[in-house]
């Protein structure tokens, strides 16, 4: 009968549609396992797996998919699996891939921080899958060059923080979906292969033993993904390959003697354009005094930080001994002295410094609360080397009327229009919070940005807990510590109202990012980026691409400040660097596990700074952030509190 209903329905197509239609409904082969099938083949997988605990949902004769009573760690649609979301469970063994290939339905596989090893499992042979994550386990050894050549579906792949070595399989160049490849982190070597896809939107090859020219056409991601890698050189890392350096110069450009100095350097760069002096100048003094402030770092009072720590914090650096300074002086005045030059020329060609309305070639004010100046006033300032952080270099000037500035120098902006950047300035500029640090200018080139704001007395957060103990270490008592949390928390409040709409509202919370007025009160400082950055880059630029959820899922969500927020309170009740904050977490400590582990284990006052940890009364204040900050940095996003959460429970903390 119901035949028969539908023959009249479709009576008006053409027989050999008919004869299409009636074969689809009685011949098409099932679209999946049945679930008793999927269960089976879920639990011979889960055999092959050693410390199985958190799969003891997974028992026979259960469904896997079934609502409310899902087995722990699927993704499930219309009640099939397609997906295993394994990650952080403790597990090891020897995976079983042939029990995932009768799951017909499975396309991505999430087995990130683990404890598995050996060489990659021969997932290759699961053709349809699209994504597959193995990040931060122990695999190890080469990975055949033609194994990604029959994976034509995959879209995104993770395979950083293992010990993969040789060459980048070639394969990955046939994959024409690919969206996503992140193998940082390992011992890969050789030569970058050439990922002409166009699709391929994230990039992190950093970390590595990889040499040799980057392929032309990858420079379009930026210096962040090749950092780390010795022998690599070309575009963009600026770092000329042997090739290129032993060529012989033209006979118009060549000096006639010597090697070519930095300054001769940048007048053949600058010689198309006349406004590019102001910039290169600033450039060719940031690099100077940065690379004579590296050769002293064991001056530097960063006892406690490892030398990658400095290369990856944006720190207010004092160098102590005068000779380092006389040094360094003597590079500045020397650059500096071109490009005042050069602004002399171009003086009568600018608009005056510091209006409005300023040009390409100068200053455009956004916050006049410390008055109105120009690049040509930065150009004579005294400058000093704060350091260089993931969003570019930064260092402070000292003007003719005594306004001390911080001037960065931010990479990875250079695609954003000059009126979307002009609008968010302002924005920016026009914020007034007691625990928000506002930009004062901006510089604005197709290829250069420049933010300028007011220096703060007291440094970094980061600097007074770990670059000068027993001077400025000892004024953090557990009040001031308490007042700093609060303030920080104020201001996280403030910029989640203010940008509610951003998927990450501040987005680069750390202490080098939490300066100190003469009174301790915290002000928040490189905040709101994320708009504003290149897509291939802002996650990896910003230290809320440390939370869980991004290095798993590429997730940035408002929880990824929360994760933030909780880390900075763990730094600052126990007195300890954080391993996230460097960039393979090679040193510091895991804040994280530390207190999850003493937590659970009710040791929690074997976290607390011994500085603070006599203080009267104070433990059960210090106890109870300490619950905040576990809180904060769930790994579990689902489980993590969010914003209001956090600042309601620190609120509640009084000093």
């Amino acid at each position: 009968m119901a035949a028969a209903v539908r023959c009249r329905q479709y009576r008006h197509l053409p027989n050999f549609l008919l004869i299409i239609y009636y074969y689809s409904l009685s011949s098409l082969p099932p679209l999946s396992l049945s679930a008793p099938d999927s269960a089976e083949a879920l639990l011979k997988f889960k055999q092959s797996l050693s410390n199985t605990k958190r799969l003891d949902s997974w028992v026979p004769n259960t469904p896997p998919c079934k609502a409310k009573e899902q087995w722990a760690g699927l993704v499930c649609n219309a009640g099939v699996v397609t997906g295993l979301r394994l990650a952080e469970m403790g597990l090891s063994g020897n995976i079983d891939v042939d029990a995932l290939l009768q799951l017909d339905t499975l396309r991505t596989i999430t087995l990130a921080n683990n404890s598995f090893s050996g060489p990659i499992p021969p997932f290759n042979r699961i053709g349809p899958l699209k994504a597959l994550y193995l990040s931060f386990n122990s695999f190890s050894g080469e990975i055949p060059s033609d194994f990604f050549s029959k994976m034509g579906s995959l879209k995104k792949l993770g395979l950083s923080g293992n010990k993969f070595s040789g060459k980048i399989p070639q394969s990955l160049t046939q994959v024409g979906t690919l969206m996503e490849l992140r193998l940082e982190h390992n011992e890969f070597s050789g030569p970058i292969p050439p990922l002409e896809q166009k699709s391929l939107a994230k990039l992190d090859l950093s970390n590595n033993m990889l040499e040799g020219e980057i392929p032309l056409i990858m420079q379009r991601f930026g210096p962040s993904p090749f950092q780390g890698n010795e022998g690599l050189c070309g575009k963009p890392l600026d770092k000329e390959c042997d090739d290129q350096l032993e060529a012989p110069q033209d006979e118009s450009s060549s000096s006639g003697a010597g090697e070519p100095s930095a300054a001769d350097d940048n007048n053949h760069k600058s010689s198309s354009s006349l406004k590019g002096w102001v910039i290169i100048g600033l450039i060719a003094l940031l690099v100077a005094v940065t690379v004579i402030s590296r050769s002293r770092q064991k001056e530097d009072k960063f006892d406690k930080l490892q030398k990658e720590n400095l290369d990856d914090q944006v720190v207010q650096v004092r160098v102590p001994s005068s000779n380092v300074r006389k040094s360094m002086q003597q590079q500045e005045s020397s650059v500096a002295a071109t490009a005042r030059n050069q602004l002399k020329g171009a003086g009568s060609t600018r608009k005056a410094a510091g209006t409005k309305g300023g040009g390409m070639g100068d200053l455009v004010v956004v916050n006049d609360e410390r008055g109105v100046f120009g690049l040509a006033d930065l150009m004579k300032a005294a400058a000093e080397v704060l350091g260089n952080g993931g969003l570019g270099s930064a260092y402070k000037a000292v003007m003719g009327n005594g306004v001390s500035v911080v001037v960065k120098r931010m990479r990875d902006m250079n695609k954003i229009s000059k009126d979307e950047f002009d609008t968010e300035m302002r924005r920016l500029g026009g914020l007034r919070h007691p625990n928000i640090l506002s930009p004062l200018a901006y510089h604005y080139r197709k290829d250069e940005k420049l933010l300028v704001s007011e220096y703060v007395s007291k440094g970094s957060l980061l600097y007074l807990l770990h670059g000068d103990r027993g001077i400025s270490h000892a004024e953090l008592n557990w009040s001031t510590r308490l007042k700093i949390i609060k303030g920080v928390a104020n201001g996280m409040s403030f910029l989640h109202s203010e940008f509610a709409s951003y998927q990450v509202p501040h987005g680069n919370l750390k202490s080098s990012n939490i300066l100190l007025d003469s009174t301790y009160e915290p002000l928040l400082s490189d905040y709101a980026f994320y708009p504003l950055i290149n897509n291939t880059q802002a996650v990896q630029a910003l230290f809320a691409s440390k939370s869980p959820e991004t290095i798993l899922y590429q997730q940035l969500t408002p929880k990824s400040d929360v994760y933030c927020l909780g880390i900075v309170i763990l730094e600052i009740i126990t007195g300890k660097f954080p391993s996230q904050y460097l960039s393979n977490q090679k040193g510091g400590t895991d804040v994280v596990q530390w207190v999850r582990s003493a937590v659970s284990e009710k040791r929690e006052r074997e976290l607390i700074d011994p500085e603070i940890a006599s203080a009267k009364n104070s433990l059960p204040d210090v106890e109870k952030l300490l619950q905040i900050a576990a809180a904060c940095t769930e790994s579990n996003i689902d489980e993590r509190i969010d914003m209001n959460e956090a600042i309601r429970r620190i609120e509640d903390i009084q000093v």
